[in-house]
């Protein structure tokens, strides 16, 4: 057997963007049961098939390895608190959570974009998981967008492209990029700040930026906004990133620990970057939304 690296392995496959499900049945004892998973695919469309893949090490894995029946809810934008709920809450979670039951008595989650009530077709043992194959007995499906989850994070298609839309102000995009414990910033007359370049092509603006960075001899992989604001005459988009190994040239390395310490460039990179020290430690990111000096985050937290 091939001896691979757990964690790489977990940060590859993570790299794969999926939506976010809540899969719900009830126990033995006629209690609901639920999980959240971005394991979910499509099968078959005749017969109606679909599989999710519940692991072995929840405490629910052996009411869903032998359910008669199961329902998935594919979680809407907004819903990153279901989410976690359901990943990692370890008390009554239909509590915390809007709902109603399926013909089948399922538990469906109020408010998302699909729901499938399903009768088991098959489990399947696959190594640390099993893969449970249900037959679509009814569905409902909602015209808005699904929360999306890669990289361990849960994030908004539709927020950040509504946020990223063209202004008409000249557009300047950034990368906040992560190499361990550490931030890699550039170095300035008026302080520090992330990595940056000016775009006229908006299309291609994470391409241009990544290839910036990696011109100065360190490969990065862009991860989602996290600031977006207009600073001026100039809309300003900042991502998340992480170093992809390589040097630090023409970057300083500094501690996250030690940002508060630290001379920026402006109040805006600054007010950024304390808030990206903080958000750090607790693992819980947001989208800023707003101008220089005042705006909204809204919330997406890290999954586990």
């Amino acid at each position: 057997m091939t001896s691979l690296d757990s964690l790489a392995l977990r940060r590859a496959f993570g790299s794969f963007m999926t939506g976010v499900t809540v899969v719900t049945t009830r126990n033995a004892a006629g209690e609901p049961v639920g999980f959240a998973a971005n394991s979910f695919s499509s099968v078959s469309l005749d017969p109606p098939l679909l599989l999710v893949c519940p692991g072995k090490f929840l405490s629910s894995y052996d009411s869903f390895a032998t359910c008669l029946h199961f329902a998935v809810n594919v979680l809407a934008e907004g819903q990153e608190e279901v989410a976690n709920t359901f990943a990692g809450y370890k008390g009554d979670r239909f509590a915390r959570v809007a709902h109603r039951e399926d013909a089948l008595g399922n538990i469906l989650v109020d408010g998302a974009v699909a729901q499938f009530s399903c009768r088991t077709h098959d489990v399947v043992d696959a190594g640390d998981h099993a893969i449970l194959i249900g037959e679509v007995q009814g569905v409902s499906h909602d015209a808005g967008r699904g929360l999306g989850y890669a990289g361990g994070r849960f994030f908004s298609l539709g927020l950040e492209r509504a946020a990223l839309e063209p202004s008409g102000n000249a557009a300047l995009f950034g990368a906040i990029i992560a190499l361990g414990d550490d931030v890699l910033l550039e170095a300035t007359d008026r302080g520090f700040r992330p990595p940056q370049v000016v775009a006229e092509d908006r299309e291609n603006s994470r391409q241009r930026l990544c290839q910036d960075v990696a011109g100065r001899g360190q490969p990065v992989t862009l991860g989602p906004a996290y600031s977006v604001f207009n600073d001026g005459n100039t809309q300003c988009s900042y991502f998340l990133a992480t170093a992809n190994g390589g040097g630090t040239t023409g970057f300083t390395r500094c501690p996250v620990a030690e940002i508060p310490d630290l001379k920026f460039a402006s109040s805006a990179i600054r007010d950024m970057m304390m808030r990206y020290a903080v958000e750090t430690r607790t693992r819980s990111f947001g989208l800023y939304i707003g101008d220089a000096r005042r705006g909204d985050v809204h919330q997406s937290q890290e999954g586990t």
